[in-house]
């Protein structure tokens, strides 16, 4: 209708042609854009009962009132722009397959007949939702495609080197004949922990066709096993292009997105890596949750997908209920919108999932909620999706994950998410950085790039880092970084050791590690630059105090680098150096064993290294508040004049974004306001946070380096001040984005 009155407009001004063609043409090509370009939020529903395999074959209440054209029209009334329907799991199809059985319960009914029916007449675009790798009754009749272990024991999973394949690209065939415009591939893993797969005849055969030599009899962390790790990550790989070529095939229109698992909590045991799995299909789709990956965790999986398929949509889906995907609960309003909103902010796009009753009947209550949400997504399309400002990039290492880490990926994540919990809760605007795909372009969005715990840097990283720090970037070192070869083996020295201004002389054995920093004044009170740097660095911290900093540890002598404050190393009782007694809990500090931090000036840069692990303490157990402040500051040390300068609570995520066309700057406030929770009912003290029920209500500061022209908030109810260059809000709100106008 928009186009229509623009068209008119024209014809009546008696504009020239050439005007009108190109307000067609625009409109034109947006209407013509792949539906993932154009569409904002969506859902997916599927049914609860057969996710653990192997169901009953005779059961036919289950999924009975799995209905597509109920699930579109409830959809369509929730505001959504695609919808992901539930074709195929690891027992059943919801649909006529003649390559696997369908589900008992429907009868004669097909659902994704139903869906396609009921979606086509409002051009709403439609997504399969179809399985890969599941352990159920097909596996069951099918051990020929089951994965081994090394003794031959079926491990129950499917071996993507098998035949399966071929089953694979029936069903896909099958589905893609409704008319559907693209598919959900779920899922590509290779398993989640031990035993490992695969050593199937298939395997063996491939492996030594590759590598012309057998595979290796087990996981051994030495040269036959990266071949296998290689082996294991370009078998996924295969199989996702195999199937994206097959639809492209079949029909070149038709989407493929797989469930991605590259990003931290997964490691090497899935078969996935962060580049080599994300760029197989039309967008990375992941997934989010409090219950599975923290709320922290929303916004760095969106900045983890846009990191690892570079220029290209990324799909990140959300849950409707409360603890996990087949809980049949429904979230309260406020804790949707807090998950949804925060992706978008991100540039993510975000798909509602729901699963349904075990009948497969719906819950009105949901749907209204849904719609509520999905309804103000769309209302604030504008402010969505513009070039986000970055003041640090977090550096992640799949190296390091996969060799250093090994099978204890968490002590590697641990820095990685403490770095990202520091810049969120100092609202530090950051992005992810990734070894795989990493060149001084990237390295030069960012002002400081931070390397937590990156144990293994290669020459080919060292060289891309000392250029962007001669050049005038910044670096912020942690753990062991650089001291491990390509297998994870111990190094003598970093191969930083020339950007740090030290050698490493030891990795401390503990993790219970302290840090002090001298008072001005004292005896030990630095001179000059250094004196200068304490006072920056220590603005929220006592000085002459040492603090546990739990984590990773190195002992430093400087060459070049100027050092500042101590590392200390924790006392040992006589058992525990005997071995008697475990090291778990943290004792207290004991003598100096090097200084605490190094600042070195490379060229037109600086390189701050830190002897303990401030990210991965901030992360942990025994975390302190001051070890983050120490490292936000440094960062803000490293680069003093950001464009935005955020003032906030630290439950308040801010989203930076910068639109040069309008000359605008949005920063997204987005408020997690979780309810205190009791003991849980098991697993103690381990719970998961409680749910976001009210709006939060909080104070803000913005400080913008360029010259305000205008600022306005999204939100009436956003009270704001303007004083030159500063910005005051108090905001009662899930989420506000702040204008400013430039």
């Amino acid at each position: 209708m928009l186009r229509l009155h623009l068209l008119a407009i024209v014809c009546c001004l008696g504009l020239l042609p050439s005007v009108a063609k190109a307000v067609d043409k625009r409109a034109a090509t947006v209407d013509t854009l792949p539906w993932f370009q154009r569409c904002l939020v969506g859902m997916e529903v599927g049914p609860t009962g057969a996710q653990f395999g192997y169901s009953d074959r005779d059961e036919m209440l289950y999924a009975s009132r799995f209905n597509g054209r109920d699930i579109t029209r409830l959809c369509r009334d929730a505001n959504v722009e695609y919808l992901v329907i539930w074709a195929r799991d690891g027992d059943w199809a919801y649909y006529n397959s003649q390559v696997v059985p369908k589900c008992p319960g429907l009868g004669e009914r097909d659902v994704l007949r139903e869906t396609m029916e009921e979606a086509r007449p409002h051009q709403l675009p439609v997504i399969a939702y179809c399985v890969v790798q599941q352990g159920g009754n097909y596996l069951k009749d099918h051990p020929e495609f089951a994965m081994v272990d090394p003794q031959g024991n079926r491990i129950g999973r499917f071996c993507f080197n098998s035949g399966y394949l071929e089953i694979m690209k029936q069903l896909l065939a099958e589905q893609l004949a409704y008319g559907i415009d693209g598919f959900h591939i779920d899922m590509l893993d290779q398993g989640f922990g031990a035993p490992y797969g695969c050593w199937c005849p298939h395997c063996r055969k491939q492996f030594e066709a590759e590598y012309g030599r057998p595979m290796p009899a087990g996981v051994s962390w030495d040269e036959d096993w990266d071949r296998m790790l290689e082996f294991r990550y370009a078998t996924s790989q295969r199989m996702e292009q195999a199937l994206a070529a097959h639809v492209r095939a079949l029909r070149p229109t038709a989407t493929v997105d797989f469930n991605y698992h590259g990003n931290p909590p997964f490691s090497w045991e899935v078969g996935q890596r962060p580049v080599q799995h994300a760029g197989n299909s039309d967008f990375v789709t992941g997934e989010t949750g409090v219950w599975g990956f923290s709320a922290l965790t929303v916004g760095l999986n969106a900045q983890f997908y846009r990191a690892a398929f570079p220029g290209h949509p990324y799909q990140v889906a959300i849950n409707r209920g409360v603890r996990i995907y087949h809980d049949q609960t429904t979230r309260p309003l406020h804790d949707m919108r807090w998950e949804t909103l925060t992706l978008l902010a991100h540039g993510a796009f975000v798909t509602m999932i729901d699963k349904t009753a075990y009948d497969g009947s719906l819950d009105p209550v949901a749907y209204e909620r849904i719609g509520k949400v999905l309804r103000e997504a769309r209302d604030k399309r504008e402010h969505f999706g513009q070039p986000l400002v970055y003041d640090v990039g977090i550096y992640f290492s799949s190296r390091t994950r996969d060799w250093v880490a090994r099978d204890n990926p968490p002590a590697y994540f641990q820095s990685f998410q403490g770095a990202h919990k520091t810049c969120v809760m100092e609202h530090i605007p950051l992005g992810v950085v990734l070894d795989e795909n990493v060149t001084l372009e990237t390295l030069q969005q960012y002002p400081v790039i931070c390397l937590p715990h990156a144990g293994i840097v290669s020459d080919r990283e060292v060289a891309l880092f000392q250029e962007y720090v001669s050049a005038g970037g910044n670096l912020v070192v942690t753990g062991h970084a650089g001291q491990y070869d390509a297998l994870g083996r111990p190094r003598a020295n970093s191969t930083l050791a020339e950007l740090i201004g030290a050698n490493a002389v030891r990795r401390l054995d503990s993790v219970d590690n302290w840090l002090r920093f001298p008072a001005a004044g004292s005896s030990s009170t630095p001179s000059g630059g250094a004196a200068d740097i304490v006072a920056q660095i220590c603005r929220d911290v006592p000085t002459d105090w040492p603090f546990l900093v739990e984590g990773p540890a190195t002992v430093y002598e400087p060459t070049t680098a100027l050092a500042i404050g101590e590392l200390l190393e924790p006392h040992r009782m006589p058992q525990q150096r005997r071995g008697e007694l475990v090291t778990d809990w943290p004792l207290s500090a004991d003598r100096p064993v090097g200084p605490a931090l190094l600042v070195n000036s490379v060229g037109k840069g600086r390189v701050a290294t830190f002897a303990a692990s401030l990210d991965a303490t901030t992360a942990g157990e025994h975390h302190l508040v001051e070890a983050r402040n120490v490292l936000a500051q440094t960062i803000r040390l490293l680069h003093p004049d950001p464009l935005v300068r955020i003032d906030a609570p630290g439950n308040v995520e801010a989203v930076v974004s910068d639109d040069p066309a309008s000359r605008t700057l949005r920063i997204h406030l987005i408020g997690y306001n979780s309810t205190p929770q009791t003991i849980p009912a098991k697993n103690r003290p381990y719970i998961l946070p409680g749910l976001v029920e009210d709006r939060p209500l909080y104070r803000a500061s913005i400080h913008c380096a360029r010259p305000i022209v205008e600022a306005k908030t999204l939100n009436q109810t956003t009270a704001l001040e303007r004083m030159g260059d500063r910005l005051d809000l108090l905001v009662d709100d899930i989420h506000d984005v702040v204008l400013i106008q430039y």
